[in-house]
């Protein structure tokens, strides 16, 4: 039974602004593919994690209210799974995202709470085993208790009035009478306010305490070990923790304070270095560091240890993120729009490998296993562009989510390789706007060192690597499309590369395929020519250098030219891409560097890019074409004497360009991917062929 349809599902994931190159390979050396995304008008190289089942899945996005700024989760309708509320700044509100079985969430409900809520606890506030919450309103100076069924929450609802300006709330027994309390901090008058319960939603004995100038944020947890609740607040205007050790009625001892560092913002409580004490690690706004104190089991803490992160660190979640036992950070850098993961090392440190994108200005991230899956992930609330992102953690600290890499300029095509001989890949990229490519040399474990630069003298919009000398060393072919010609730079095998040599092509080379057209184990080039409508041949000499070309005529505007053996004579044959005519062409080559007239295929509008391979499993080379004008992939399954009786269309929307075929899953079939470069999206079809 021959498989007509190895592409029934698309797995559709994130990229950065404008892609317009993708490679493959293991950038981490671990067996798994990856992929990299080359972004023009976001001057980035995103790096997309393989995962077991190389899905290539980003953060899956979810619409919250205007401006949200917090974000809190438990089991709110008492199924098992984690939820997540959001608060809602700007209008009022907070959404509930109840989590589904899988990787998704049911629709957004929204209620309104108050002015300007920031902060919000939930938990069973009035001992009827329903989940409540409490959401602090910065504006009105109040609180707002929200009565819970099952993960709804009634229009009836009980309003606290509090300090000036409450900024942050949290919940606990602070009595040990087995009822839940709430504190929350007041940014405007410098106090906390701990309401005691009484049950039944009613709270009295309001204790107000003093502590430092603008406090932010807040946690609680036993610092001594009396099994008694301790406060422990952020005090963003003197750049310090304050402890208030609890006592058992329910009433706090007075502030004592542990300089942290500049412009602490947010907390995390948790025992990080494994000696039973509770520990504290806090975002520095103004340092872009995390900053960790070390508990003494007394209350007291060591002086801190700081460790670097991204730009304006401003929200911070502890969890076990690499299943190694050991409690990790992660962090949202709201300078830069990304966030970080921290791995524990065990030994007090902190180790960052990744920095992720994140939606625009992101201000609040929590863990749970969403997924059900047994993986961490992770939730990423971003006030810039009003989202909720679901990140689908892989189990082993890394995410399903965009690693991206800052370049010095727009790049228009990238290739990948081992440049330098350190057995890790690498990438290679052409520049827009100067006459110049770049090298990015990997690290072997998904990071790459800084960016390098190599002038070129002509504008560049196409780059290949392959060995032309037979020395084992990687060599760059460079398409210099305002030039007419292709740049040749031989590779020293340590990451630099020859003085650049410049062979003639036709009009507008737009492409390069290399193979050996000639049998005599050299290779060669093929040269797609947009202005002219040709194909220059350029027979490979064995030392870098080409004789002179050889032209075939193949269609109207060729775009891309690819090679195979398309029927099966040993001898490699060409197809191109043409988008002038809506069409794709083969040429069938001979075996001595000459190939037969071409035979023509309608395709539909404006095909962009072609592939070959076996797409169906059947042994006989298929193509695919990437349609830009038509949203679709394209596929051409193979029959005999070079007819494709089959023809199956992959919708893929918003102007389909760059595209690769390779088996991402190691399942021994190939896979493609394509991306988008008007939706910043990328579109991975995993072969389903028996």
């Amino acid at each position: 039974i021959i498989c007509r349809d190895p592409y029934p599902l698309q797995i559709v994931s994130q990229t950065g602004k404008t892609p317009v190159a993708l490679v493959a390979g293991d950038f981490r050396n671990v067996g798994i593919i990856d992929l990299a995304v080359l972004n023009y008008d976001e001057q980035s190289v995103d790096l997309l994690l393989g995962n077991s089942k190389n899905t290539y899945q980003t953060e899956i996005i979810y619409d919250a209210g205007s401006a949200p700024s917090f974000a809190f989760t438990d089991d709110i309708s008492g199924d098992g799974l984690p939820d997540i509320i959001i608060t809602n700044k700007k209008d009022g509100t907070i959404s509930v995202l109840l989590d589904n079985p899988g990787d998704s969430f049911q629709s957004t409900t929204t209620y309104a709470v108050g002015q300007s809520p920031v902060s919000v606890v939930g938990g069973d506030f009035t001992g009827n085993g329903d989940f409540d919450v409490i959401v602090a309103n910065y504006d009105d100076n109040t609180l707002r208790l929200l009565f819970g069924t099952a993960g709804r929450f009634s229009e009836i609802f009980l309003t606290i009035t509090v300090g000036l300006q409450p900024i942050y709330i949290i919940s606990g027994d602070f009595n040990l009478d087995g009822r839940l309390d709430w504190a929350v901090v007041h940014y405007g008058d410098n106090t906390i306010h701990v309401g005691i319960s009484r049950g039944f939603g009613i709270f009295e004995n309001s204790q107000i305490y003093k502590v430092g100038d603008h406090p932010v944020a807040m946690a609680s947890t036993d610092l001594n070990h009396d099994e008694i609740l301790d406060l422990i607040v952020v005090n963003y205007g003197n750049n310090n923790v304050g402890v208030l050790l609890g006592n058992d009625d329910g009433t706090f001892q007075a502030q004592i304070s542990y300089d942290v560092g500049i412009g602490p913002n947010a907390i995390v409580i948790a025992d990080f270095n494994n000696d039973a004490n509770m520990d504290i690690a806090l975002t520095l706004l103004n340092e872009s560091f995390v900053s960790v104190l070390f508990g003494d089991g007394n209350g007291g803490f060591r002086k801190p240890d700081k460790f670097k992160v991204g730009s304006s660190p401003n929200s911070l979640t502890a969890n076990d993120f690499n299943r190694d036992g050991i409690i990790d950070l992660a962090v949202t850098n709201s300078g830069e729009n990304t966030w970080e993961i921290l791995i524990n090392m065990g030994n007090g440190t902190f180790r960052s490998d990744f920095r992720y994108a994140s939606g625009s200005n992101p201000v609040s991230i929590v863990a749970a296993d969403f997924s059900v899956d047994g993986l961490m992930d992770v939730m990423v609330i971003s006030q810039g562009d009003n989202t909720a992102a679901l990140i689908l953690g892989n189990g082993d600290g890394t995410f399903r989510c965009r690693i991206p890499y800052r370049l010095q300029m727009q790049s228009t095509w990238m290739a990948t390789g081992d440049f330098n001989g350190d057995r890790n890949l690498d990438l290679v990229l052409t520049n827009a706007n100067n006459h110049s490519i770049s090298l990015i040399f990997g690290n072997g474990h998904g990071t790459f060192h800084s960016e390098i630069s190599f002038e070129i003298n002509v504008s560049s919009s196409f780059i290949v690597a392959h060995d032309l000398n037979n020395d084992n060393k990687l060599d760059l072919i460079i398409v210099a499309n305002k030039n007419d010609s292709v740049i040749i730079a031989l590779g020293n095998g340590d990451g630099t590369f020859q003085n650049r040599t410049r062979v003639r092509t036709g009009s507008q080379p737009s492409s390069i395929a290399i193979n050996d057209f000639n049998n005599d184990q050299i290779p060669d080039l093929a040269v797609s020519n947009y202005g002219t409508q040709t194909i220059s041949i350029l027979l490979g000499r064995g030392n870098g250098n080409f004789h002179f070309q050889k032209t075939f005529e193949c269609g109207v505007n060729p775009s891309f030219v690819i090679s195979a053996d398309f029927n099966l004579d040993h001898n490699m044959d060409l197809a191109t891409a043409n988008l002038g005519e809506n069409s794709f062409s083969i040429l069938l080559g001979t075996g001595n560097g000459t190939f037969l007239s071409k035979t023509r295929y309608l395709a539909e509008r404006e095909p962009i890019m072609i592939m070959s391979d076996d797409f169906n499993v059947d042994n006989i080379t298929d193509i695919a074409v990437v349609n830009r004008l038509s949203d679709n992939v394209e596929v051409f399954f193979g029959g005999t004497n070079m007819t494709f009786s089959t023809i199956k269309h992959y919708g893929t929307n918003d102007k389909p360009n760059p595209a690769v075929a390779y088996d991402f899953n190691k399942d021994g079939k190939v896979d493609l991917a394509v991306l988008h470069t008007l939706s910043n999206k990328l579109y991975v079809f995993l072969n389903q062929c028996a």
